[in-house]
């Protein structure tokens, strides 16, 4: 008899994520250089060019740093908390998955805000855990109701809430006083706050607090450096926690598992604010003229925080299938429980111009 995996494997999940897949672009005959990817929610301009020259100069007969200690200290430099309180990992995705590792046992409640991330589902179930969604409603625009959540926070005491905000797919966000109230109301819960799109937000939304600041024993925030830095093929990001936090995320990490060309773009990236910042101005002028642009044509573009937003198409999964064809991959939301929504990210003003005008034929054709 052959070994038999695990029972809560049965339960775990299949995600479907963002960015064009190459067998699927294979299947329809495109080219993936010719594709224009609306369902990746990063930086449409890249990294900056300090990373292409940090990255000729990584031997890559060496070992990494299993610590990640030069990142560390820039990133501490960065955000004004010590380094004991920071782990990188590769990816956002597996920082959610050692803390899975390290907090999440087999039958423990956890709790997730949805509509959300599929991630968040997958590695608590990974663990075997109970799953308890509260979901945020259309006719609400979205918004977390703050009552609602404590009232299930009260009712099934989770180990564990996965937040995102500012949210994937709804660009929603959480005040920080909200979370803190959650946090303190429950302090045997660890708060997982996916901070992922933070900075996109933050740049225009002036006094924009991150749950960082919060400082308490039981929140742990998890940041992405692939989607603002332009470092989605490297995979890169971290978590800022108690120090007691984070010696458990290193403990259960496998051994080097941030590559040493991750470390070195990451720290080049953050080098470079100048970048960063004309980054953000040119990804939000083009998303403002975007969604002025689908309002012409009757759409509406739903309220977010971010760059990227929803929008009711009827069908999501067709309108997505419509637009591939055109070598313009969008998100379809079913994964998402949404099937009537597809989730838009800006792109560079000529690339949501394309995207415009086969949106604007299409209608023309279905009407």
């Amino acid at each position: 008899m052959l070994p038999q995996p695990k029972s809560a494997i049965a339960n775990v999940p299949f995600v479907t994520h963002g960015a064009a897949d190459p067998a699927e672009l294979e299947a329809w005959g495109l080219d993936p250089e010719e594709v224009v990817d609306f369902s990746v929610n990063d930086n449409p301009y890249g990294p900056s060019p300090a990373v292409t020259r940090a990255l000729a100069s990584v031997p890559a007969h060496r070992y990494p740093d299993r610590e990640a200690r030069a990142l560390r200290r820039a990133l501490s430099a960065r955000l004004g908390v010590g380094p004991e309180r920071i782990v990188a990992g590769n990816g956002a995705s597996e920082l959610l998955w050692l803390v899975a590792l390290g907090y999440i046992r087999s039958r423990d409640t956890v709790m997730i805000v949805g509509p959300t991330f599929g991630e968040y589902e997958r590695v608590a179930r990974l663990m075997g855990a109970r799953v308890q969604f509260w979901r945020a409603r259309a006719e609400t625009g979205f918004a977390v109701d703050p009552d609602g959540v404590a009232a299930v926070l009260d009712t099934v005491r989770p180990a564990v809430v996965f937040l995102c905000t500012p949210n994937n797919p709804t660009g929603t966000l959480v005040p920080t006083d909200v979370i803190a109230r959650w946090a303190r109301a429950h302090p045997a819960c660890l708060f997982v706050v996916d901070e992922s799109y933070f900075e996109f937000a933050a740049y225009r939304l002036a006094g924009l607090r991150s749950a960082i600041e919060l400082d308490l024993d039981n929140i742990l925030v998890i940041r992405s450096l692939t989607k603002l830095y332009g470092l989605a093929g490297l995979r890169l990001g971290y978590a800022v926690a108690p120090p007691q936090v984070v010696a458990v995320l290193h403990r259960v990490a496998p051994p080097w598992h941030v590559n040493a060309v991750a470390q070195a773009a990451g720290v080049a990236a953050l080098t470079d604010e100048a970048h960063v910042g004309r980054s953000l101005a040119r990804v939000w002028d083009a998303c403002d003229k975007f969604r002025r642009g689908l309002e012409t044509l009757g759409l509406a573009p739903l309220p977010s925080a971010t760059h990227f937003f929803l929008l009711d198409v009827g069908d999501g999964a067709a309108w997505r299938r419509r637009l591939l064809r055109y070598g313009l991959v969008v998100r379809d939301c079913a994964s998402f429980g949404l099937p009537q929504y597809i989730r838009l990210a800006t792109r560079r003003e000529e690339e949501n111009e394309r995207l415009l005008a086969t949106l604007a034929r299409e209608r023309r054709r279905a009407t």
